[in-house]
């Protein structure tokens, strides 16, 4: 399939010794509908905790969302052993890339949101928490905002404290920090911390029975962003284990991808 490279020239942070492809998008779009008005997409990010993409959390997630009327890329992410820096400019960078070319993708620039599952869902949490309206450094696309319109957080891991982290993620994150630099980066990547007055709104789902990534993630986001007036719409589903996908053999759960389109529609997504 057709892979749309992050970066023309130098990529931030990129070492050729850990043999990774450099960070792409792999695009699925859809026409405009019949009205005439210019989709929304979303920009998946599969989980592997950080480790690895899992496929199944990927370009099948985009197939449903193009068949809901949404335009949708996977984003081939950088995984271990980069860090935090490389992992959270590939998110910023995919954002301001599918907003920079937005015309030729056909879709509205004003509507894209990030999603993601489990560690991809982490990622997709930092685009939504960690980004700025443009720098003044760089290309031109870095000179547009990275801001997502909204995010989805499919069993997301949430939060690198201690008491609830998934320690193998974390580790992949900040891991080669020494101990108070580390306490430095839980306090600014920690979801349930960095909701701001402009964090955009998030839908959020996890099952009850998720022993990896606790469902208290999604409840201490939840709890974060009401605190700060942030729309968002939270669903724990009673059946699955972590790193469903789309879910489809589980009554119940597998209901989570047409409610979070249907709330993606009444963004005008």
């Amino acid at each position: 399939m057709e892979k749309l490279y992050l970066w023309d020239n130098e990529v931030p942070y990129y070492d050729e010794s850990y043999g990774q492809e450099k960070p792409y998008l792999t695009p699925f779009i859809v026409s405009k509908n019949e009205s005439g008005k210019l989709p929304g997409c979303v920009i998946v990010c599969p989980g592997g905790a950080y480790r690895f993409r899992a496929e199944h959390e990927g370009d099948p997630i985009c197939s449903f969302f193009n068949s809901c009327g949404i335009s949708a890329f996977t984003l081939g992410y950088r995984c271990y052993p980069y860090n935090y820096s490389a992992i959270i400019a590939d998110i910023k960078r995919a954002v301001r890339y599918v907003r920079y070319h937005a015309d030729s993708f056909g879709i509205n620039p004003d509507k894209i949101a990030v999603l993601g599952f489990s560690a991809g869902g982490n990622l997709a949490l930092l685009g939504a928490t960690q980004f700025d309206y443009g720098l003044e450094t760089g290309d031109e696309i870095d000179r547009v905002s990275c801001r997502p319109d909204a995010a989805v957080l499919s069993y997301a891991l949430i939060s690198l404290t201690d008491d609830i982290t998934h320690t193998d993620s974390r580790n992949v994150l900040i891991g080669h920090l020494n101990r108070d630099e580390q306490r430095k980066m839980i306090e600014k990547l920690s979801g349930e911390k960095a909701v701001k007055e402009d964090t955009p709104p998030m839908f959020l789902w996890h099952t009850s029975e998720d022993t990896s990534v606790l469902p208290e993630h999604s409840l201490r986001m939840a709890s974060a962003l009401s605190s700060k007036k942030i729309p968002f719409e939270l669903h724990i589903f009673q059946d699955g284990e972590h790193g469903l996908g789309l879910a489809e053999d589980v009554p119940g759960t597998r209901e989570w991808s047409r409610l979070a389109a249907d709330w993606l529609h009444r963004l005008g997504f």
